[in-house]
């Protein structure tokens, strides 16, 4: 499957934009031969799993022209790149723990022309005095480490209607993530099935928990 499965939800997308998708493919493919950021047998479905499972946070928050967005755990770039192509006026910053992996995610980010991504091997509790209006993660940790982690990063000032947080994309047996959270916490949870058609994405959720 190629990116003709992003124009399908994603029809309004500029010609840059989709000059920069199309490009994913090959990137991903050279550098997964030289450091293996994304499974060698996940490769070919690099659009469904990866890049539009992404920029699915892009179906339920507009990010605004000059917010900071921080992608925790970023790996080899998801979802962070995804939603730099998707809100160019946004400012990304992507972190993990592997060097290697940040490596990679800045070659992208730079073959791409990504101005408007930052790319750092730090770990989260590395960004003291740094501050987003979201953190957004896939599949990095379960709800509780990702709601420690970020809560101390988040703006007070709020530019959307969504009010700051975390927006995490998970699978599986959610609500007992939900319910290991701290008494009190706020969180809305978004079946991916309501955006996408396709079966794979059955099982998952976009989870947001409020500061």
């Amino acid at each position: 499957m190629g990116p003709e499965i992003i124009w399908k939800y994603f029809p309004h997308l500029d010609a840059y934009q989709r000059q920069q998708i199309e490009a994913l493919d090959g990137l991903y493919r050279e550098w997964n031969a030289r450091i293996n950021v994304i499974s060698r047998k996940d490769i070919d479905n690099l659009y469904l799993h990866h890049v539009l499972h992404s920029m699915a946070i892009g179906k339920e928050v507009a990010f605004a022209p000059g917010a900071q967005v921080l992608d925790l755990g970023t790996g080899g770039g998801f979802p962070g790149i995804p939603l730099a192509i998707l809100f160019p006026e946004t400012q990304f910053t992507l972190i993990d723990g592997t060097g290697k992996k940040i490596k990679v995610v800045q070659a992208v980010a730079e073959a791409l022309q990504l101005d408007n991504v930052e790319a750092l091997h730090v770990r989260a509790e590395m960004l003291k005095g740094r501050k987003f209006d979201f953190v957004v993660s896939r599949a990095v940790a379960a709800l509780d480490k990702l709601v420690m982690w970020s809560f101390p990063l988040l703006k007070k000032q709020m530019q959307h209607a969504l009010p700051n947080g975390l927006l995490a994309l998970k699978g599986g047996n959610i609500r007992s993530e939900i319910a290991a959270l701290p008494k009190g916490s706020y969180t809305e949870l978004f079946p991916l099935t309501d955006y996408f058609d396709e079966p794979w994405f059955a099982d998952k959720y976009l989870v947001y928990v409020q500061q």
